[in-house]
């Protein structure tokens, strides 16, 4: 019997390293990597290298989106300084998300799901909340989860440490990285 195929928008390996060995055995897996909130680049480049090796590793197919970290931006300015599991999130959930159906779209893929709800920074009832949204408008189904459920998390840690994964320190934006340092005196960078 032939495996339905799903995309799994892919933030990192470390996340994606658990949710892969979760679904491999239902589905043909096929990751997409479209994170233009990550910043600086270099540590954009970094995840994704790890990502890649994690592709080449277990041999499934890795695209790659555009990295507009401009338009990402523009799209959750308004939330800035929101904090973590705010509109900030919300917004850059959504975005993630819709270009990841239109990735599915393109590729004929049976349904989409994403390994950001491993993290517990990630306010899993609100991915799947977008995710179910933008199934309906697409056609596609979405594959709700909560990943870090029943030591997905752990999970995700452990299996991080076997493949020798760089594990990051913060989310991937910049506000994150900022509200996560001691130091932050409340001006970012760039007029971000």
């Amino acid at each position: 019997m032939k495996k339905r195929s799903i995309l799994v928008h892919a933030c990192c390996a470390p996340c994606m390293s658990y949710v892969y060995e979760l679904l491999a055995d239902s589905y043909s897996v096929t990751v997409f990597y479209y994170n233009p909130n990550i910043a600086p680049h270099s540590e954009y480049d970094r995840r994704f290298a790890e990502l890649e090796r994690f592709a080449d590793l277990k041999k499934f197919p890795l695209f790659v989106g555009s990295y507009d970290i401009g338009e990402w931006t523009e799209r959750v300015k308004e939330y800035r300084f929101c904090g973590e599991k705010s509109q900030r999130c919300w917004g850059c959930y959504r975005m993630r998300l819709d270009e990841s159906f239109k990735k599915a779209g393109e590729l004929g893929i049976d349904a989409v799901t994403t390994s950001l709800s491993v993290s517990p920074h990630k306010d899993a009832l609100m991915i799947n909340r977008i995710g179910k949204e933008l199934d309906k408008s697409n056609g596609i189904e979405f594959i709700a989860a909560d990943f870090k459920k029943g030591g997905g998390y752990k999970k995700s840690v452990d299996l991080s440490r076997a493949y020798g994964f760089y594990r990051q320190e913060y989310c991937g934006c910049v506000y994150s990285r900022h509200e996560r340092d001691k130091n932050f005196s409340g001006a970012y960078p760039d007029g971000l």
